[in-house]
């Protein structure tokens, strides 16, 4: 199987061109290809499709092989590959998740000026795409769509008990559920291993949930760390920066437009409050192209 690593700020994915062939048993290969010390390495699996509706579709695997429905960080480095490697011309295209179609607008570069010179290596002359900003649409807030069990409209700073403790949360979905805990306590010092599973497999989340650990810099900045649904902690999760920025406005603790530390790097996020979109912009980057030997049955292209 033909494959190119890429990472978005960290978060980084196994991505396979299935634009002409179809990838069979995608869970399979994503455990297999995720694994750090059999595999490639990374935190999943994207599949690049054809899409009947728009301009691709973007198919997510994590680490354990579940299907998510998005990826913040994984759509922009779609967009870096469909344009970088000549599958579209366009700077503004559209992309089919299971959470929604998602709009992107790529920055494009001379590859001259990109560390490498980019990928692929051929025409040398097409820019790159260097950054991409997506509207990812508006955050749903309902308890019920998120979803997240709670005796209330909507979880906005209400109280959950983990192990023995208490936090208050406030749940958003991206297209995907995150609960976000804003923490007094430097978050960089948190044991997430030990943590981030109990709040993934806590009860009051049918579906699981990814969970944003975040501390409150200043009115324009925020520093997180994320505990993904399927994955462990990442470097970054592009869906968990646009729900923390989405639940700091709703607890009054930032402004609409924020920079979010992660551990990969930084993403800004805007908000304008209510039924508007949140905005999400940041760079792609590709690593490395390859071909990987798969066990007889783990793959079929056709």
């Amino acid at each position: 199987m033909k494959f190119t690593k890429m990472h978005g700020i960290g978060n980084d994915y196994v991505y396979v061109d299935c634009t002409k062939k179809v990838l069979a048993n995608p869970q399979e290969v994503a455990r297999i290809v995720s694994d750090r010390h059999f595999g490639i390495g990374s935190d999943g699996l994207i599949l690049i499709n054809p899409s009947e509706k728009v301009d691709f579709e973007m198919a997510m695997y994590n680490a354990d092989g579940s299907r998510a429905e998005m990826c913040g960080n994984g759509i922009r480095c779609v967009a870096k590959y469909v344009y970088d490697y000549g599958l579209t011309d366009k700077t503004e295209i559209r992309i089919e998740t299971l959470g929604g179609i998602k709009k992107l607008e790529l920055t494009v570069e001379s590859a001259s000026s990109q560390k490498g010179g980019g990928f692929p290596k051929e025409n040398p002359e097409r820019g790159r795409v260097s950054k991409v900003k997506v509207d990812m649409g508006a955050p749903e807030l309902l308890a019920e769509r998120i979803p997240v069990a709670v005796d209330c409209r909507q979880a906005v700073d209400v109280p959950l008990q983990v192990e023995g403790k208490s936090y208050q949360m406030t749940c958003v979905s991206m297209g995907n559920p995150h609960c976000v805990v804003f923490l007094e306590e430097d978050v960089r010092g948190l044991d997430l291993e030990k943590i981030g599973p109990a709040f993934e497999n806590h009860p009051c989340f049918p579906k699981r949930v990814n969970t944003e650990f975040v501390n409150v810099l200043d009115e324009h900045t925020l520093r997180m760390r994320v505990w993904e649904r399927g994955s462990g902690e990442t470097l970054a999760c592009g869906t968990g920066a646009c729900a923390t920025a989405v639940a700091a406005v709703l607890n009054h603790k930032t402004e609409g437009e924020v920079t979010v530390q992660l551990l990969g790097g930084d993403l800004q996020i805007s908000w304008g409050g209510g039924d508007s979109p949140v905005y999400m912009t940041g760079g792609a980057a590709t690593v490395f192209e390859g071909e990987i030997l798969l066990g007889e049955g783990a793959i079929g292209l056709g």
